[in-house]
């Protein structure tokens, strides 16, 4: 794309994502995905707060009393300051030289040094020989189109837009390496509306990746009248280029967190051991083989057994209970196997959880829904506690959700739950729960791009405002007692309590109220055929053709 011929991008260019992706996609050439990620997303990164510091950098003009080039002004109003070497306008003018590569680096240098939240988050290996200069300054071109730091561009959330739509995409280019760190969307919000954070609350992700459990909690609380800021944001990420991801993800949103000083293992290496949180939400690495497990054996998070060496999943389980405060909530992503294994002392730990009377609601996924894995998934919801306070009493129950049969095909390969899907999925829970609020939800894609139009939105809207009284529905949703399941002997499979969908035009009537009601139909109908013959006799006897008796 040359320079300066491309109209600048707004929100009411619906669907530019995909073709801004597509463009920039092109500049790829023979770039691995994984390197070329943090590429583009540093580049619209450094795009974004030059804008916004460029809009505020023209209202202080404009103003005698203020001076344009003090750094205080910008901070004072939460504005990231970005020295002149760094500015987008200078680099743009530079694109097409051979040193542009070193000057971007130079320039996220400069950035780091005057920003502390930014310190060491931001890619620096611009200038390295195996990054061709030509098509790096043909993105930051293509870049250079996209207005995103302005008001009115960030009322609209372009930036969100733009880089939640890349990072899907590379997700879904890089295969299994990039699901490590992104969670599909539909995912984040259906755990995000079943949860239901609330203003004053902790949340925590001890493996949150790119932080979009974060952002979609942020957006939840914002629905609710809230704003960016009112819940503590704690997490934690092992892999160093996904947490410095991660930080620029929440930076550029203008939320703050505590991810801690430096990427670590949340095993080997918790930065929050002695916290607890209102709400746990993650999404774990599947059935994780090395995790440490020969150097925990003595750990106190495993209060109700040991993990085995060779799967992580009920160490993250131990883990996010660990980090429950006495009424917290937690809903987390982990492979189907989960709900059933009996391997390796997981079945009696799975046993001595539910006995603890701590699993809330499972809710069985559709396959396809992720990037990284064709390994069917499901949604565990533990609480420390059951009983009244904002809902109902619900000791010793269960609430079991089968969702294998909703969501639509994204593409040949990927699936995504649809807005009324999730609207399904949480109102079923909050109604069973018996929440004595009404919560609306987490906010939807507003784009056609990610298929939730502005009518879809608005019927979703009017849905979620209010719960409906619990009913079970047979091949969807049951609730099960804590001794209905130990007859099954502690599966938490929900296939195996909802039971199967009735079929169309299949009779479930039972046969005893079948006949009466049948019995009564045929006696009535009895009654009408004697009617109408004394009727028809009465008449034709008038006409003179029959007899009277």
């Amino acid at each position: 794309m040359a320079k300066g011929t491309a109209k600048t991008t707004t929100g009411a260019n619906l669907g530019f994502e995909a073709k801004l992706w597509t463009a920039a996609d092109k500049l790829r050439s023979n770039m691995d995905a994984a390197e070329y990620k943090h590429v583009v997303l540093g580049l619209i990164f450094l795009k974004y707060i030059s804008d916004s510091f460029g809009e505020h950098h023209q209202e202080l003009l404009k103003d005698p009393m203020a001076n344009p080039e003090d750094k205080d002004e910008y901070t004072a109003a939460n504005i990231f300051w970005v020295p002149a070497e760094a500015r987008w306008s200078f680099l743009q003018g530079k694109a097409h030289t051979t040193e542009i590569g070193k000057l971007i680096d130079e320039a996220m240098d400069a950035i780091e040094k005057d920003n502390k939240r930014l310190k060491n988050i931001l890619p620096k290996n611009y200038a390295r020989p195996d990054l061709d200069k030509a098509k790096l300054g043909e993105l930051i071109d293509l870049i250079g189109t996209i207005g995103l730091g302005d008001k009115e561009n960030r009322s609209k959330d372009i930036l969100g837009r733009v880089y939640e739509y890349f990072l899907s995409e590379f997700a879904s280019a890089e295969g299994k390496q990039g699901g490590q760190f992104y969670t599909p969307r539909c995912i984040v919000q259906l755990l995000v509306s079943m949860l239901a954070p609330l203003p004053g609350k902790r949340i925590y992700d001890p493996c949150c990746g790119s932080g979009g459990m974060f952002v979609q909690s942020e957006k939840f609380v914002e629905e609710h009248g809230g704003k960016i800021g009112d819940i503590s944001i704690f997490g934690q990420e092992s892999n160093p280029t996904t947490w410095r991801l991660a930080k620029m993800n929440l930076a550029i949103r203008g939320i703050e967190a505590d991810l801690g000083q430096e990427n670590a293992d949340s095993f080997l290496k918790d930065l929050h051991k002695d916290r607890q949180f209102d709400f746990v939400i993650a999404n774990p690495p599947f059935n994780m083989k090395e995790w440490g497990g020969e150097q925990l054996k003595k750990d106190a998070r495993w209060q109700y057994g040991i993990p085995p060496e060779g799967n992580a999943n009920y160490a993250w389980i131990q883990h996010f209970i660990r980090h429950l405060s006495p009424n917290g909530l937690a809903g987390f992503v982990l492979a189907n196997g989960s709900m059933s294994s009996q391997q390796s002392g997981e079945g009696e730990i799975r046993k001595a959880i539910i006995e603890a009377d701590m699993v809330d609601c499972m809710v069985a996924l559709p396959g396809q829904l992720f990037y990284s894995t064709q390994i069917p998934a499901c949604l565990w919801f533990l609480t420390r506690s059951k009983t009244g306070g904002k809902y109902r009493d619900r000791r010793g129950e269960t609430l079991f959700i089968d969702a294998r049969n909703l969501g639509v095909l994204k593409d040949r390969v990927h699936k995504e739950l649809t807005a009324e899907d999730v609207a399904k999925i949480a109102t079923t829970y909050h109604a069973w729960r018996g929440d004595n609020t009404t919560p609306r939800h987490s906010s939807p894609p507003r784009h056609s791009s990610e298929g939730w139009n502005p009518e879809q939105e608005k019927e979703l809207d009017t849905v979620l405002q209010r719960y409906d009284e619990y009913k079970d529905i047979p091949g969807f949703c049951k609730a099960v007692t804590t001794a209905e399941i130990a007859a099954q002997n502690y599966i938490l499979t929900p296939g195996r309590y909802v039971g199967m969908a009735p079929k169309e035009n299949e009779d479930t009537e039972p046969f005893q109220d079948k006949m009466k009601r049948l019995t009564a139909e045929l006696y009535a109908q009895f009654e009408e055929s004697a009617r109408l013959e004394k009727e028809i006799k009465a008449n034709l006897i008038k006409l003179g053709f029959g007899e009277d008796k």
